[in-house]
């Protein structure tokens, strides 16, 4: 683990309600996996995206990487078809195999334990989101959920995580979020709630750099909580 910057100002542990999550490189081993279903998705419409391009745009949603990758909006009807395939691919060639980082269960529920709200905020659309909470032993866990359905915008836009906010019924200033991605830290800043990251999703440290504390998966930071920004000391 490695603590990065105090906390934001007003804030103290003892304030801590709630916590936001993300779920695909947080909770789930599930990034790789998006990067490959958008490069076949994109080969069978003719366009081509190593997965060495397209894996750094994974963590925003499919609005942000469908334009990146090929200058078409979620609009058009070629571009809806091809996230349609995209998201095809992913449950029916990806989602049975993916597995949770270690430890993910046990870490929420030691954030339940502490009494905190679990929110998440992914990118993802709803009928994956499901299905990946169930994955990482979550569905029973958090609160709420907000995903692409719920925000115009997806990450690092901080519609997503806006949502996810208000519906912890808490200020900025007594929530955390967790993800693993700049996109995640980013958009929680833009929130104005502070971040934690995991390096599991695949980011290096300097890539993360924004947020309060980098440890290196749902168990390094379990294993680490009680001085951890989510302890409430």
């Amino acid at each position: 683990m490695r603590e990065n910057a105090p906390a934001p100002a007003g804030r103290h542990a003892a304030a801590l309600r709630a916590v936001i999550l993300d779920v695909d490189g947080t909770l789930v081993d599930s990034n790789d996996a998006h990067a490959r279903a958008w490069v076949e998705a994109l080969a069978e419409q003719g366009f081509e995206a190593p997965f060495e391009r397209v894996r750094p745009l994974i963590g925003m949603g499919g609005d942000k990487v469908l334009p990146e990758l090929t200058g078409l909006s979620q609009g058009n009807p070629r571009g809806k078809a091809l996230s349609d395939r995209r998201a095809t691919i992913f449950r029916e060639r990806y989602l049975s195999d993916l597995r949770p980082f270690p430890k993910a269960r046990e870490l929420l529920e030691r954030m339940r334990g502490e009494r905190l709200t679990l929110v998440v905020a992914s990118s993802s659309k709803e009928d994956e989101l499901r299905p990946l909470l169930q994955i990482a032993g979550a569905a029973d866990l958090v609160e709420q959920w907000t995903s692409a359905d719920d925000a115009p915008e997806s990450k690092p836009d901080p519609d997503i995580v806006a949502a996810a906010l208000q519906r912890t019924g808490q200020a900025a200033a007594a929530a955390l979020m967790l993800g693993d991605t700049p996109y995640d830290i980013e958009a929680a800043a833009r929130t104005g709630v502070g971040g934690v990251a995991l390096r599991c999703g695949g980011w290096p440290d300097e890539r993360l750099a924004g947020a309060l504390a980098i440890y290196d998966d749902p168990a390094d930071l379990l294993a680490h909580f009680d001085a951890s920004p989510f302890a409430r000391r």
